[in-house]
Parts: C-alpha cells; structure tokens; sequence
C-alpha cells in the first residue's frame, strides 16, 4: 500500500490544480448504498431518468465499473457564490439561472484537471481512470467515504467548509492508497433545505423525489412540465438552488476562487423578453460552452415561458404569445399558459 508520502504529493498536485477538496477510499461501498439506490428506483424517484436504472449494478458498485479499481481519489472544486443565489427569485422580469450554470461547463472544466492529475499517477505504472457526473458512479457516497463531507437532507454534499456548493469528480485507480476516515453527518435536527423546497421534493430526509424537483423539471424533463409545478418553479429557467442556498453550514463557505464559474453578467439575471426571442442559432450561440446548451433551445424556451407567465408582467404578454405560436407543441403550449396567466392576472 503507497503511504502517506503519495497521498501528501497527489493532494498538493489537486490543490495547484485548483481543487479545493480531497480524499481517498477503497473503491467499494457499502450493500446499504446498493439498496437506498434500488430504493429510489423502485420508488420511481428517478422520474424519466432511465438510465440510471440501466447502469444501476455498476453505479452501486465502482468495481462493477472498473473491476481493476482499488482505490478512488475524490475530488471537489468549490462553486459557492459570492451573494445571495437567490437574490433574483423576486424579480418577475428576469431569468434565475442556477448559480454553477452562469459561466463554463464544469465538466470540461474538472475533467481536463482531473486527466493531468490522473496523469501523474499513470507514470507510475498504475491504471487510472477519470468521471465527472457523467458516468455511473455514486459521487457523492464515494465523496462522504473520502471525508469531503456527508449527504445531507437534500441528498446533495455538504462540506464543513465549503458549504453545499462543491462539483465532484473521482480518480479510479489501481494503486492502493490508504483511506480516509468517513466524515460524520452533522445535519442533526435541521430541516431547512426540506422546507424551503418550493414542491415539496422531499418525501422524507434523505429521499428526493426528482419528478417534483425543479432542477429535474427544467433540466432533464423534456415534455411539457406539469401544471400542478408550475406556478411554484416562478422565475426559475435553468435549475433550482433553494435547498442548497439555504443550507447553513454555507456560512463558513469562501466564494468560488475558478473564475472559468464565475457568473457571466449577462447570465447573471438575464431578461426574460430578451431570453424568449433566441431562437435555435441565437441560443447555441449564446450559451456555446455551457452547461444550458445541453437542454436544447426548445427547452430552454418551454422553461422561459412558464417564467413570463408566472411574472404577471403585461409587458411580457407579447413575448408569451409569440412563443405560442411556436413551431415545438411543447414551447406552444408553455407560452399559451403563459399569456393566459398573465392576462387573467391572477393571485401570485
């Protein structure tokens, strides 16, 4: 087993990198794991998310994944704001873009620094292999077992130190490294991030219910989000923050030093009317590089007519019937309710 020598000389590699967290554990998890994740699919918490369940046995089981692996490396690089991610949700004109999408793809980001790290640990002869979200790995039960932090109520991590604004991503490697002590869960009677769910996602602590999710909603549903959401997502286009934000171990959180996260000024609040005239080339070519590209204009338009419509604003009233007229039935639909809402002019 390498010791601590090795660890000390890929843990200063990851902080000149950028990361900000790291830690190491053996590439195994527990049966409990296994079975909270078949919990959640059978409970269908995963909406229309199938993949996941076509991958669960090796998400459940890094080396179902990789049957070389030995060792997992998790890392973390910090996101956290500056102010209030919240600030626009009462500013009807505007678009509230979740916080980690305001700028680059953090994908391409940590994936690039993960592979120059993993590369130091390959010239020692060792097999390696880099995921960032987008294969099936438990990040965040890996990250807890590394001691980044633990899973809080709101499923996501939550670090002592950096809140609950950390992106993951994990080295796989054949070289064995002692692990690190599992960080304790310090959540203890706090409810905050259930509470302040505007769907109320949360069926029980520790249990999200994607399909009543906003982030899901306007990310990974495709059809038309069901009105029973709609009026409760408000100005919310791309993602949700709310149980996150509110956490309040982010008291101790310094703002994200990557300046490649740092929110775009024209993605910071951006005009609703403004948002609603793109079409398919004007979108790619405002979001090109970014995590919102990935939704698809007709998408993103469907997301931006439900806020206009829950804005109230007759100035916006334009905007929402011309993306009734829309070619996409889903966008059409969206920006139907939209200008009916807003000429009805009903209670918030």
């Amino acid at each position: 087993m390498a010791g601590a020598d090795l660890k000390a000389q890929i843990t200063a590699r990851a902080e000149a990198l950028g990361f900000d967290a790291i830690g190491f554990t053996a590439a195994t998890l527990p049966e409990a794991a296994r079975e909270r994740l078949n919990e959640y699919l059978t409970a269908g918490y995963h909406g229309g998310m199938g993949w996941m369940e076509e991958r669960a046995e090796q998400r459940a089981h890094p080396q179902a994944l990789w049957p070389k692996a030995v060792s997992v490396i998790s890392l973390g690089l910090s996101y956290a704001p500056p102010g209030d991610a919240l600030a626009n949700l009462t500013r009807p004109e505007v678009g509230n873009i979740s916080v980690y999408a305001r700028n680059r793809d953090y994908h391409d980001i940590i994936k690039g620094r993960l592979k120059t790290l993993a590369q130091f640990i390959a010239a020692r002869g060792e097999g390696v292999k880099v995921f960032v979200d987008t294969a099936p790995v438990l990040e965040r039960p890996l990250a807890a077992q590394a001691g980044l932090g633990w899973q809080g109520k709101h499923t996501n991590l939550v670090s002592r130190t950096h809140g609950s604004w950390l992106f993951l991503g994990e080295i796989f490697t054949t070289l064995h490294l002692e692990p690190d002590a599992p960080h304790p869960d310090h959540c203890g009677s706090c409810t905050a991030c259930q509470s302040a769910c505007p769907t109320g996602a949360f069926p029980a602590p520790y249990q999200l219910d994607a399909r009543r999710c906003i982030s899901y909603l306007t990310i990974e549903h495709a059809g038309p989000i069901p009105e029973e959401f709609r009026i409760a997502i408000g100005n919310r286009i791309y993602g949700c923050d709310d149980c996150l934000a509110v956490c309040p171990w982010n008291k101790f959180a310094q703002a994200g030093r990557e300046q490649k996260l740092a929110a775009r000024e024209d993605l910071t609040a951006p005009l609703l009317a403004g948002l609603a005239a793109l079409d398919d080339t004007a979108f790619r070519a405002k979001f090109s590089g970014s995590p919102i590209k990935r939704i698809g204009r007709n998408r993103f338009a469907r997301n931006v007519a439900i806020a206009i419509g829950n804005s109230l604003t007759p100035a916006l009233l334009p905007a929402a019937e011309t993306l009734a007229t829309d070619a996409d039935p889903v966008v059409a639909e969206a920006g139907a309710w939209a200008a009916n809402r807003i000429t009805l002019k009903p209670e918030r």
